[in-house]
C-alpha cells in the first residue's frame, strides 16, 4: 500500500529553464571571454583588456566570482522567482561596486591621464543580469506600484553610488567632471526637445484624432500622410526643415527674436513633433473606435449630446489606448531628440557626436547612458500608469 502510495506521488524534478540557460551561457562569456574593464593610456588610445582577476584585488575578485559562480545554477535551474529576482540584483550591485573599484585599483596614484574604461565584460553582465530582472519581473506579474517602487529604488541606489564617488575613477566620470555645467545645460535641452514636443503633439493630435474618427475620409487621408511622413529617415526631416524655418525667420523678424532660424532648437522641435503626431492621432481613433456600442447607446438613452458622449463617455473610456500612444512618443522621441545635436539643437547627442568625431568612446557613453536611462525610466512609469487607468477585467467566478 504505501508502494503504491509512493508511485502515485509526483516526483520533483528539478529542471533547466530555457531563458536561464541562455543567460547562464551569457555570464560565462562576460565572465571568462570577455574583459571586465579596459586600461588606457589616455582618453583617445585603445585600451589593454583586463579580466576580474587582473582588475580587482584577490578578495574583491574571489567575491565577484563567487557571486557570478552562484547566478550560474539560480538562472539555469528552474528556481522560485523571487530567487531568481534576488539573484539579479546581488549581481546587478557586485557589477557595479567592484567595477569602481577596479577603477580606483588600476588608477595609478596622481595619473590624471589614465583611463578605466567598463570592458565588454562589464556590459555583457550587466546586460545578462538585467535580462533575468526583467524575466523575473514578468513572472511576478506585479502590479504598477510595485514596479514604479523597484525603479524609485534602483534610482536611488545608483544615486547613492555616484554621489559617494566610487565611480570617480572610471573614464565616464571623468569626462563628466570636466564638463558638468554642459551635461547639465545639454540635458535640460534633450528633455525640453522630448517632452516639448510631445506636450504640442498631444494637444494637437488628441483633437485631429478626434476628427478622424468623425470623419472617415479625413481619417484616411491624414493617416496615409502622417505614415507617409514616418518613412522619411529622422536625419533627413531634420535637414530639410532647415531652409523653410531659415527663410521664416528672415521674413519674419518677430519669429528670429524669439529663436526660430533654420538651425538649432527649433527644426529639431518640428521634427519630432511631425514624427510623433502619428501614435497620437492613430491611438486616438484605435481608442474610439474600441468604445463598446453598449456605452454610446446608454449615453444617447440618458439623453447626452454628441459633444456630452464625447467627454463624459467615448473620451474617458479611450484614454488607456491614447496613453499609450503618448508613451511611444515618448520614448521615440527621447531618442530621436539625440539627432538633433547635428543641426545645433543641442541635447545628449553632443557629447555622442563629439566622442564619434575625437574617437572618445567614454565621451559617447557620456551622451547615450543618460538618454537610455532617461528612455527605459519613461517607458516604466508610463506603462504603470496605462495599467493604472486601463479598465480591470472582472474576475471569474
Amino acid at each position: 500500500m504505501a508502494q503504491s502510495v509512493a508511485t502515485a506521488l509526483p516526483k520533483r524534478v528539478i529542471g533547466l529553464d530555457k531563458l536561464g540557460v541562455v543567460i547562464a551561457l551569457i555570464v560565462l562569456v562576460g565572465w571568462f571571454a570577455l574583459p571586465f574593464v579596459d586600461f588606457k593610456p589616455n582618453r583617445i588610445l585603445p585600451g589593454e583588456p583586463r579580466s576580474i582577476f587582473a582588475a580587482l584585488p584577490p578578495l574583491h575578485s574571489a567575491i565577484l566570482a563567487a557571486v557570478l559562480a552562484v547566478s550560474i545554477p539560480v538562472s539555469a535551474l528552474r528556481t522560485p522567482t523571487i530567487f531568481r529576482l534576488a539573484m539579479s540584483f546581488l549581481a546587478l550591485a557586485a557589477i557595479a561596486i567592484y567595477v569602481g573599484i577596479a577603477g580606483y585599483f588600476l588608477t595609478p596614484e596622481g595619473d590624471k591621464l589614465v583611463r578605466i574604461a567598463p570592458g565588454a565584460g562589464f556590459w555583457v553582465l550587466t546586460g545578462a543580469f538585467a535580462l533575468l530582472a526583467a524575466d523575473s519581473l514578468t513572472r511576478l506579474r506585479l502590479g504598477p506600484w510595485p514596479r514604479i517602487t523597484i525603479l524609485v529604488v534602483v534610482a536611488i541606489g545608483l544615486g547613492a553610488l555616484l554621489w559617494s564617488g566610487s565611480w570617480s575613477d572610471l573614464s565616464i566620470l571623468k569626462e563628466y567632471a570636466s564638463r558638468a555645467d554642459a551635461f547639465w545645460r545639454e540635458g535640460q535641452t534633450h528633455v525640453l526637445l522630448a517632452f516639448g514636443s510631445l506636450v504640442v503633439a498631444t494637444a494637437v493630435g488628441i483633437p485631429l484624432g478626434v476628427a478622424c474618427y468623425r470623419n472617415r475620409r479625413l481619417r484616411t487621408v491624414v493617416l496615409n500622410v502622417l505614415n507617409a511622413v514616418q518613412t522619411i529617415p529622422s536625419i533627413a526631416l531634420f535637414g530639410l526643415l532647415i531652409a523653410p524655418l531659415g527663410a521664416l525667420a528672415a521674413a519674419v523678424p518677430a519669429l528670429a527674436a524669439i529663436g526660430v532660424s533654420g538651425i538649432g532648437a527649433a527644426p529639431a522641435m518640428v521634427a519630432l513633433f511631425i514624427y510623433s503626431l502619428l501614435p497620437v492621432v492613430s491611438n486616438t481613433v484605435v481608442g474610439l473606435v474600441g468604445v463598446p456600442e453598449a456605452a454610446n447607446d446608454a449615453a444617447r438613452g440618458m439623453g447626452m449630446t454628441d459633444r456630452q458622449r464625447l467627454f463624459s463617455v467615448e473620451l474617458p473610456l479611450a484614454f488607456p489606448v491614447i496613453l499609450t500612444g503618448i508613451r511611444i512618443v515618448l520614448v521615440q522621441n527621447i531618442g530621436l531628440a539625440t539627432i538633433a545635436a547635428l543641426i545645433g539643437g543641442g541635447g545628449f547627442g553632443v557629447f555622442v557626436f563629439q566622442g564619434i568625431g575625437q574617437t572618445a568612446m567614454d565621451l559617447v557613453l557620456l551622451g547615450a547612458v543618460p538618454t537610455v536611462a532617461l528612455a527605459f525610466a519613461s517607458a516604466v512609469i508610463l506603462d504603470a500608469i496605462v495599467e493604472m487607468v486601463s479598465p480591470r477585467e472582472p474576475a471569474n467566478d
